[in-house]
């Protein structure tokens, strides 16, 4: 499942991003990976988190970032939830192709059963109704 805290740049979406990944750590039997464009927050995540910076891997498109979600799934079994923050930077992408990856995130979330919780910074209301109906925070 894809879920999705949508608001514009500077509304609290980090925050409320690493308290539910924090929270979540604590009754996952699995593993939680954290990915953002920096190691900024290691000192705010639990420590049985991984972060990965994704700017340390050469990826230059939206596709290449799809492929490097399944890297990651395919190398962790035990995988529970991947947290994507600052998603279309991380991503290389532009608003345009937000609905493609994330119907193509949703496929391989539901395929793996792993969640992908995503920080989006967009409007919920500018956001196309297949996008809209897996925002569960919009600020």
């Amino acid at each position: 499942m894809v879920q999705i805290i949508a608001g514009e740049k500077g509304k609290g979406k980090t925050k409320i991003l690493l308290d539910k990944v924090n929270s979540d750590i604590e009754v996952s039997k699995g593993t939680i990976v954290y990915l953002d464009k920096s190691n900024k927050h290691m000192y705010e995540l639990n420590r049985k988190i991984r972060l990965i910076n994704v700017d340390d891997y050469c990826i230059d498109c939206a596709s290449e970032f799809v492929g490097f979600i399944c890297g990651i799934i395919s190398q962790d079994h035990d995988l529970e939830k991947i947290y994507l923050d600052s998603f279309l930077k991380i991503a290389r992408m532009s608003s345009a192709d937000i609905d493609r990856v994330i119907e193509k995130l949703s496929m391989v979330s539901d395929k793996f059963n792993v969640d992908i919780i995503i920080s989006l910074s967009a409007d919920a209301e500018n956001l196309s109704e297949i996008t809209k109906s897996k925002v569960i925070v919009a600020l």
